[in-house]
């Protein structure tokens, strides 16, 4: 029994003691293009891939800096090299959390040259469950609360093939340009 997975690059990951030269961005958009949101219990398929698109262009949609948006198209990239659990099971995994946090902030130093502060994960949080909400409604009719949050993009819950979802991350990933000058402004009155 090995300690290590073989990506789609053909690495041994060890998901338990990541190295960040292994972390490759074609890995994580070729496995989140394939992996279902919701355990595979909506409707119809909707990738994890597709999901990250969405919270990055709500992102852009609220003018948020470049950072927002890219952790907003990483924020479950760890999924890629440890698969996901359900919210309910998760808080009751000893160790999952230690162990996606960990490799998620390795995932953001690569990518974004720190993790995310207090203020930048909770706008990521406060997006990603926002879409969410409107993917839940989309794919099953039912409501998690009374409500639906607010957005500013429109969510595309069909954006195509798995191929076409990993293309269309690779493009927003080597398109976001972090060193573009973003004027600094408190969206903080979007978090519930």
């Amino acid at each position: 029994m090995s300690d290590y997975i073989i990506t789609y690059c053909k690495k041994k990951f060890y998901p338990l003691e990541p190295v960040i030269e292994d972390i490759m961005i074609e890995d994580i958009a070729h496995s989140l293009s394939m992996l279902c949101r919701a355990n595979g219990h909506y409707d119809s398929f909707y990738s994890v891939g597709a999901h990250c698109i969405n919270c990055y262009e709500e992102a852009v949609a609220r003018r948020e800096s470049a950072r927002i948006k890219m952790a907003c198209l990483l924020h479950d990239a760890a999924e890629a090299y440890i698969s996901d659990v359900t919210r309910p099971v998760k808080k009751n995994i000893s160790n999952y959390a230690d162990i996606e946090e960990k490799l998620l902030n390795m995932i953001y130093e690569k990518f974004l040259g720190s993790p995310l502060n207090e203020y930048e994960e909770k706008v990521v949080k406060m997006i990603d469950d926002a879409m969410l909400y409107y993917e839940f409604y989309e794919f099953t009719a039912i409501k998690l609360e009374d409500d639906l949050p607010y957005v500013c993009a429109t969510p595309d819950f069909y954006r195509g093939t798995m191929k076409q979802v990993e293309k269309e991350y690779l493009d927003i990933f080597n398109n976001i340009d972090l060193r573009e000058e973003t004027e600094v402004k408190e969206t903080i009155k979007w978090i519930r």
